[in-house]
């Protein structure tokens, strides 16, 4: 599929540039497979998402594909967003059927609406700080009524602290819903990662 237009990203934040200098994309993808070679599950976000039984689901911040790819695997359609633009080719080489589309979130303009965005991977740290609430918000505005945004990221100092990312959500209409401290529902105990639902109003 074919980039819409009227998603031209604009430049990447500082942080997600510095991660991407020190990443080879193919060791990167490599590492999961070797997760799963070493009989560990490399799929808790795709489990945790499939738990809310979406038929339509946004990953958000894609990157090579890995969540989107096993999400459709398992039947869901899916649509896969990444302002990055090697990060979109690397998906859309290993999937070239599914629909990867280049954009920022805070700037998406999609027709679809989806059951489910899911933000895995630091999405929401890496977005540049003035754009932070304008990812939340292009989040919100694709879900359907009663849709569920489901987003994970390290809490570390000069990253979003999650009574800021809360206060996002409720700005763009969203109620909390749940929060862990892994993907696989670990009670959050305050520490260094959280994992949160928020769940758009259905009027």
């Amino acid at each position: 599929m074919t980039d819409d237009p009227r998603n031209a990203p604009g430049g990447l934040p500082g942080d997600w540039a510095a991660w991407k200098d020190d990443v080879d994309l193919d060791r990167y993808d490599a590492r999961w497979a070797a997760m799963a070679e070493a009989g560990q599950n490399p799929h808790g976000e795709a489990d945790l998402v499939s738990s809310l039984d979406p038929a339509s689901v946004l990953d958000g911040g894609c990157g090579t594909g890995r969540v989107g790819i096993e999400l459709a695997r398992r039947g869901v359609a899916v649509v896969g967003v990444d302002p990055d633009p090697d990060m979109i080719a690397a998906a859309r080489a290993k999937a070239p059927d599914l629909r990867w589309v280049r954009s920022g979130l805070q700037d998406l303009v999609l027709d679809a609406r989806f059951d489910v965005v899911v933000l895995a991977g630091n999405v929401i740290p890496y977005a540049a700080p003035g754009d932070r609430a304008a990812v939340v918000a292009g989040c919100a505005r694709h879900l359907v009524p009663g849709g569920r945004l489901l987003v994970g990221f390290a809490l570390r100092e000069g990253w979003p602290r999650l009574d800021e990312y809360d206060r996002w959500c409720s700005d763009a209409g969203l109620v909390a819903s749940g929060r862990w401290s892994t993907w696989t529902r670990a009670p959050y105990d305050g520490g260094s990662y959280a994992v949160s639902l928020h769940t758009r109003a259905r009027k």
